[in-house]
This record gives C-alpha cells, sequence and structure tokens, in this order.
C-alpha cells in the first residue's frame, strides 16, 4: 500500500449527490462511482428512453476517464444495473458504441429501483497512466 489514492472531480460530469466521490485512482487503476444519466450543468435526468438514458451515462462516464487520463479502451470492467431486463438488447446497442477497442469484463443485473429512478446506472473500473 505504498501508492496513495487520488480521487477524481470533474465538472463535466455530475457532481456526487452523497458521500462519495465521482471516482479514485490507486495502483494504476481508476474505481469511478456508478453514473447514472443527469446533466452535470443542471442536475436533471436526461432522456426517458433506454438509449437516451445509456448515451448520457456514457458522456458522463467518458468525462470521468477523460480527468483521469484514461478512455473506453482502457476500461477493464463495468457493471451495469437496469430498471428492466427487457431493455437490454436496446442498452446493449447504445453500450457498444462506447468501445473500439478489447471490450470489458462486464456484469449487467436488472434491480428494483434506481436514484432518481432512472432506467440505467454504469459503473467502471479502468486502467490509467501514473
Amino acid at each position: 500500500m505504498s501508492e496513495k489514492m487520488r480521487s477524481i472531480h470533474t465538472e463535466k460530469a455530475p457532481k456526487a449527490i452523497g458521500p462519495y466521490v465521482q471516482g479514485n485512482i490507486i495502483n494504476g487503476l481508476l474505481f469511478a462511482s456508478g453514473q447514472v444519466p443527469l446533466d452535470p450543468e443542471t442536475g436533471e435526468v436526461v432522456g426517458a428512453t433506454i438509449e437516451e438514458q445509456t448515451k448520457q451515462v456514457l458522456k458522463n462516464i467518458s468525462a470521468i476517464l477523460e480527468e483521469a487520463g484514461s478512455d473506453f479502451d482502457h476500461v477493464v470492467k463495468t457493471t451495469c444495473f437496469l430498471k428492466d431486463m427487457n431493455d437490454f438488447v436496446r442498452f446493449n446497442e447504445v453500450y457498444a458504441s462506447a468501445f473500439s477497442g478489447k471490450l470489458p469484463a462486464r456484469s449487467a443485473v436488472e434491480v428494483a429501483r434506481l436514484p432518481k429512478d432512472v432506467l440505467v446506472e454504469i459503473e467502471i473500473i479502468a486502467a490509467v497512466n501514473q
């Protein structure tokens, strides 16, 4: 445990709405908090469909990755929370568009409820340059 943990914060992603940070970097890995489809400026939910909301979530994740000095090509693991697994195919179509290189490992689960009653939340782990 010789390396210190460094927190990530960017105005291009929604502010934490609780006692947590947007992400932490330690030992060359970014552990990002789950992102929901909030507009970073207004804090309001963006979109009504799974496609629209997934696009906003990926935009928020991209901003955190950029702040950490990384990108989607360095995401090693995602955890995807869906309000309705019937949205899985439509979610996958948008989700896949974020990755141009190697795909990350992934878990995807249906949950009873998400913050602000959104349809999707995604958290990531990514490699970063130190």
